[in-house]
């Protein structure tokens, strides 16, 4: 499965807050939380960002609260994936949990420029500025992670381990 879309570029500690604002974790509705995705820190993000595209940023994205809502509202509005300097630890986890793709990638960051196309092949770790044909190389997810992703989250995916273990019983 290879991944497409035009980058979106921001800076160094894009924290939860300006990913979703607090005002609207009254809902758990990933396309209710999309309408206001990222507009802490683009106003304009929520209405022109189409599905697939990957945001690119600096180190230490997701910073801030541990609220599951950050790459909820990001995968909700069609993010196919973000690449960063950096994570903080639990927005990282949490986009795990969720089925969002995060690579840890300072490279992809500082040789992108907002509008590039980026191709991604999360197999490989390989992550590609198609605009420039520059190739960068991030960490692969280990069989675990990878099919926690696959299954579009941690909760769908154990509920495939238990109903496929209910099966063979």
């Amino acid at each position: 499965m290879q991944i497409q879309g035009r980058a979106w570029k921001f800076g160094d500690d894009v924290d939860t807050d300006l990913i979703i604002p607090g005002h609207y974790l009254t809902t758990h509705d990933p396309a209710e939380l999309a309408k206001h995705c990222m507009e802490g820190a683009d106003p304009t993000f929520a209405g022109k960002v189409q599905k697939g595209d990957v945001i690119v940023a600096g180190d230490n994205f997701g910073c801030g609260s541990s609220r599951e809502h950050a790459p909820l509202a990001l995968k909700g509005c069609g993010v196919a994936a973000v690449i960063a300097g950096s994570f903080a630890r639990i927005f990282f986890r949490n986009a795990i949990n969720i089925g969002l793709l995060v690579y840890e990638c300072p490279e992809a960051y500082q040789n992108t420029n907002p509008g590039d196309v980026i191709a991604i092949d999360p197999e490989r770790g390989v992550i590609k500025n198609v605009t420039t044909g520059a190739e960068f190389k991030a960490a692969t997810y280990p069989p675990l992670v990878a099919g926690i992703i696959q299954a579009g989250g941690l909760v769908p995916y154990v509920r495939a381990k238990l109903g496929a273990s209910s099966a063979a019983e």
